[in-house]
């Protein structure tokens, strides 16, 4: 294929193009409003693509209505997600590869959601090792977040950032005002969010965010740890006190930003020692928590239990400095349990505690794998893994 272009008002050349439509194929997804599907979109994809470059390179490129699409929520209701079509998905991706060099970088370290060589997993581990030191966190949701995105403080963070002024100024305001077709043909205007299927939807949300709550975090309580994934995020706290003040907060920076948490829809019953904690049978759906940390688990022998409590979750070279961790909690009793354990482990040989070491972290690993982050941070006890949070909705 030819990259080289003739002069344009914007230097948008004919490889980024066709890098871009690579990287929407490799995504798969369903058609637009205009019903092409990808494979109808390559059997004239010469054409496509040079339509598509010659658009956007002259600045005459306007997005087509997104294709409202709705699915069921795992609670309750509708959700509706805007769908672009494949050209425009293209033309999304030209830019979001064009953004995310500046972008990226600036993003603070406990960000994960939707970042290159990022992952839910990553939060996981990190969130793990930080519930041995905290034994109270605020897990919070923010309520419909892509369809309530305010265009004029997003648009004010791209312009400060995108160093691409056509990318900035002309292109990502035309994608946010794009409207939305729904099945009987009716056409909304949009004058807040970005479509959840768009390409480019990701990673502005994420500078959204970033303003939000990660800078305002970090400025407000520099010594609260916190983790976000897209939407979903945790803070841990010192004591109830400490999360309780920190939710109500919160609650006034979001509404600052034009956000809101989501309403909590169900309260778990008081669970046993003292720690407040739902029954291991209850999942409750409340979005804004503040809980305890519960380190010891539930659903495992007291070999296996014991072996989990310092054993996960880590990768496989850990193994050995694991072990020698597990050793020294149990000869100093700095965890809770300790002379449990010592009793336990005095009875293994050095293979058998290897085996149990094995199966608790099998069992547990295969746990969060199925269920991800969100579930994992939610506000209920679950079998086989270490630590888990538990809480009371407030």
């Amino acid at each position: 294929m030819q990259i080289h272009t003739t002069d344009k008002p914007f230097n948008i050349t004919k490889k980024q193009v066709y890098e871009a439509y690579k990287a929407v194929k490799s995504n798969a997804g369903s058609a637009g409003v205009d019903g092409q599907t990808i494979e109808q979109f390559d059997s004239d994809l010469r054409n496509n693509l040079y339509k598509l470059w010659n658009r956007k390179s002259s600045g005459s490129y306007f997005p087509p209505p997104v294709r409202a699409v709705s699915i069921p929520k795992k609670t309750a209701g509708q959700r509706i997600l805007g769908v672009p079509t494949v050209a425009d998905r293209v033309a999304q991706m030209v830019v979001k590869q064009l953004i995310e060099p500046d972008l990226d970088p600036i993003f603070l370290a406990d960000s994960y959601g939707y970042r290159p060589r990022k992952s839910a997993h990553d939060a996981i581990g990190v969130t793990h090792k930080r519930c041995w030191k905290y034994d109270w966190v605020l897990e919070f949701d923010i309520k419909g977040l892509f369809d309530n995105i305010d265009h004029e403080l997003l648009l004010r963070a791209v312009r400060r950032h995108v160093t691409c002024k056509w990318a900035a100024l002309l292109y990502i305001e035309r994608w946010l005002t794009a409207p939305m077709e729904h099945a009987e043909g009716l056409k909304a205007e949009r004058t807040r969010g970005t479509p959840e299927r768009g390409v480019v939807s990701p990673i502005l949300a994420n500078l959204f965010l970033h303003y939000t709550f990660d800078l305002w975090m970090t400025r407000t309580h520099p010594d609260l740890p916190w983790c976000r994934y897209a939407d979903d995020g945790l803070v841990h706290c010192r004591n109830e006190q400490e999360a309780q003040a920190l939710k109500a907060e919160l609650q006034a920076r979001l509404a600052e930003c034009r956000l809101e948490m989501h309403p909590p829809r169900s309260l778990p019953s008081s669970g046993d020692e003292g720690v407040a904690a739902g029954p291991a049978t209850a999942k409750p759906t409340a979005e804004a928590v503040v809980g305890a940390v519960q380190r010891d688990p539930e659903g495992l022998s007291d070999t296996d239990r014991a072996c989990t409590r310092l054993a996960l979750p880590s990768g496989p070279d850990q193994v050995t400095r694991q072990r020698s961790r597990m050793r020294e909690s149990c000869t100093s009793g700095s965890v809770r349990g300790a002379s449990t354990d010592r009793r336990l482990y005095s009875t293994l040989t050095p293979r058998e505690l290897q085996r149990a070491m094995d199966r608790a972290r099998t069992a547990a690993l295969g746990e969060l794998s199925r269920r991800g982050l969100a579930s994992w941070a939610a506000p209920v006890r679950y079998e086989n893994k270490a630590p888990a949070i538990v809480g009371i909705a407030v």
